[in-house]
């Protein structure tokens, strides 16, 4: 006979005390720790636990008793439900202070390394509207909130557009209003929202794979052109030509439209054909220079990589480039390189700049954005990590005097760590956005390389995520 599960009741005055996994308030009960969803480190809640483990308990903040200072007001009304933004309820300086805690912690603790020198995280100019990209779904069965439920309502209709709700692959929180990317982008989510239901057009629902409208991705770049994508399930000719044509009249400032039709069972477009209705097919980006004499412009299309932070990825490149610290005989190295943005932006102090990626439809924008900024000093190969850049790799091209990598959040492969031991560069710049990733590979690296800098860097305000670079030096 299996054994019964214990039910915990209601915890009730908790102080909550840090901030843990995955951006959650830590509180303790009975010696184990529970994470919060909802709290802020200083609060006393009472909490309703909904998962309990060996070592720790998960659960979410049903009252507050005592609100801790750093607590602040919730900007959107879809905080606590929608899962986009889960600190909007932090003080945001509160926010960079645990962003900078975490790095610290990882490197100390995952990978036993202390750099030289921390600098302070660098926050974001931008607290909201920061976002370039987003993308949203379509569902014909809405999320409803429990002050929905409560009130008693019908609600007939359940038609909407938004986000999953997290943990939930096949939930969508209907959206009227976001603050993470600027407008037409919410003007753009409720038209063809509204007009898709005006006509009482199917939406579709993620569990029986029917319906018509699937997906829509905005891109608004801070040239104020505006991509925009719509994901059909269907080919419904008439009606998608209606609409599409419908958009481009309202409004005049998307400068490229598109659409996919998929019939696949996920929403991934890299492997489906992107179809151009009107426009280029691509809005372009501009950063400035280094130097800050001119700019650098990146043509960017549905499938690319591109920081979705615009503003603050200028922020961050820099504080990569000081760290490099590139003189103009230097041979420099980018792995996993995306479209060129970092690799572009070091040119003007390099030599020569060497890209490697595995997509390659990026290294074909790469090459494209080289061109058109008139960069003659930079090469881009495409290609498994792990598989391109090896000996044979060095021995064509030689070997750099400064290295800058930005790997996916999973890290460096062990077969590019080891290369990286036995190549032994003058100097690395690692950039990562996974600080526990990163402090595993930096450990592995301290055999024989120095932490000289670290510095933290802010990209997505209102989330826990956080980007750090790392400057790593030959030991002699």
């Amino acid at each position: 006979m299996g054994r019964k599960s214990i039910r915990i009741p209601n915890i009730e005055r908790m102080q909550l005390t840090d901030i843990g996994n995955k951006g959650k308030a830590v509180g303790r009960y009975n010696e184990r720790v529970v994470f919060v969803t909802g709290g802020v480190p200083g609060d006393v809640v009472d909490v309703q636990v909904t998962k309990k483990r060996r070592n720790y308990l998960e659960g979410k903040v049903i009252n507050i008793h005592t609100s801790s200072p750093d607590r602040v007001k919730a900007k959107c009304q879809q905080f606590g439900v929608c899962g986009g933004c889960k600190w909007q309820n932090l003080d945001y300086a509160k926010q960079l202070e645990y962003k900078e805690k975490e790095v610290r912690v990882n490197l100390k603790k995952i990978g036993h390394v202390t750099p030289e020198k921390f600098h302070t995280i660098l926050g974001s100019r931008q607290q909201y509207m920061y976002r370039n990209k987003l993308e949203f779904s379509f569902t014909n069965n809405k999320w409803l909130t429990q002050e929905q439920l409560d009130s008693g309502k019908e609600f007939s209709e359940r038609r909407g557009a938004g986000f999953h709700i997290p943990g939930f692959w096949d939930k969508v929180l209907d959206i009227d209003i976001c603050h993470l990317q600027p407008d037409p982008s919410n003007a753009i989510r409720n038209f063809v929202r509204d007009w898709a239901i005006e006509r009482d057009l199917p939406f579709f629902h993620a569990r029986s794979q029917e319906g018509w409208l699937r997906t829509m991705m905005i891109r608004v770049a801070s040239t104020k052109e505006v991509l925009v994508l719509i994901q059909f399930k269907t080919e419904l000719k008439a009606e998608r030509e209606a609409l599409l044509a419908d958009i481009d009249k309202v409004f005049p400032q998307i400068t490229t439209l598109q659409y996919v039709i998929n019939e696949k069972q996920n929403d991934t477009i890299y492997d489906q054909e992107v179809i151009t209705y009107s426009g280029p097919g691509f809005i372009e980006e501009a950063m400035p220079k280094y130097s800050e004499q001119g700019e650098l412009r990146f043509k960017i299309g549905p499938k690319s990589f591109y920081q979705t932070n615009p503003l603050q990825a200028y922020e961050l490149y820099k504080v990569a480039l000081d760290m490099a610290d590139i003189q103009e005989d230097d041979l420099v190295f980018d792995l996993y390189t995306g479209i060129g943005t970092i690799a572009l932006f070091m040119a003007e102090k390099a030599k020569e700049v060497v890209g490697i990626e595995l997509v390659p439809e990026a290294i074909v924008n790469a090459k494209l954005n080289a061109a058109n900024n008139g960069i003659d000093n930079a090469i881009f190969y495409d290609g498994d990590m792990k598989d391109v850049f090896n000996a044979d790799f060095i021995a064509k091209h030689g070997k750099p005097n400064i290295l800058v990598t930005d790997p996916p959040r999973e890290g460096m492969h062990g077969d590019v760590v080891q290369l990286l031991l036995d190549l032994e560069i003058a100097k690395i710049v690692y950039v990562s956005c996974n600080s526990a990733t990163q402090a595993r590979d930096i450990g592995l690296l301290a055999e024989k390389y120095t932490v000289r800098q670290s510095r933290a860097v802010d990209m997505f305000p209102q989330t826990h995520h956080v980007e750090n670079v790392v400057q790593l030096v030959l030991k002699a």
